[in-house]
């Protein structure tokens, strides 16, 4: 019986590709950076860490730390780029009706997860957010759906994580879980296949009548 659900963010909840986009591009812009960065291949790597995208597009970063602080105080001037996929309000508040705990598990920062979530006035739907904190592993690691696991007292085993990237459910299958690949997000359907997740829904509605 599934008693939690944990989401990831972008390309799971909110489509924030152009809010990301920009917000890079403004980023390396303002540091004199020069880039090439075809939009397709960006897209496809939407969820991975900055500096493994930079990596992939030859992009020279050599401050990283600099980049991120910059791309943070950037990207709220992008935020109205991003919108919400259709079904998660109410994907949130079946949820909340049926008791079952719901958390975000994002390679965000903490502190720019929580801001997303205020700024769509979500946080009331959620039992717990998880981005990326300093100590400890990220996906596709097991170890922060575990320790999210632990906070809410539920086991791995009662939880599907939710999520449109092979690192949500390398995650998910590492910690134990049921694993749920979206294909409205930033994968193609061959790349979520080839990591076997559980399920593979088209819209997050395709949840709801799976939990029923």
């Amino acid at each position: 019986m599934i008693k939690h659900v944990c989401f990831d963010l972008d390309g799971t909840l909110i489509d924030s590709r152009d809010t990301i986009l920009e917000s890079t591009k403004s980023a390396l812009d303002k540091l004199n950076i020069g880039y090439n960065i075809p939009i397709d291949v960006f897209t496809n790597m939407i969820g991975k860490h900055f500096v493994d995208i930079f990596d992939a597009l030859k992009i020279d970063v050599k401050d990283f730390e600099q980049f991120i602080s910059v791309y943070k105080a950037l990207y709220f001037g992008y935020i109205d780029l991003s919108v919400l996929y259709p079904g998660v309000e109410e994907t949130l508040n079946y949820l909340t009706r049926k008791q079952i705990k719901v958390s975000l598990l994002t390679t965000k920062v903490q502190e720019q997860a929580e801001k997303i979530i205020n700024h769509f006035n979500l946080r009331s739907s959620f039992d717990f957010l998880m981005g990326r904190r300093n100590g400890m592993a990220h996906k596709p690691s097991p170890e922060p759906l575990l320790h999210i696991c632990k906070e809410l007292k539920v086991e791995p085993a009662e939880t599907i994580i939710v999520g449109d990237t092979e690192l949500d459910i390398q995650s998910g299958k590492s910690a134990g879980s049921k694993t749920c690949g979206v294909l409205f997000g930033y994968r193609t359907k061959i790349q979520l296949e080839k990591e076997k997740p559980d399920f593979l829904i088209s819209s997050l509605y395709e949840l709801i009548k799976f939990l029923e």
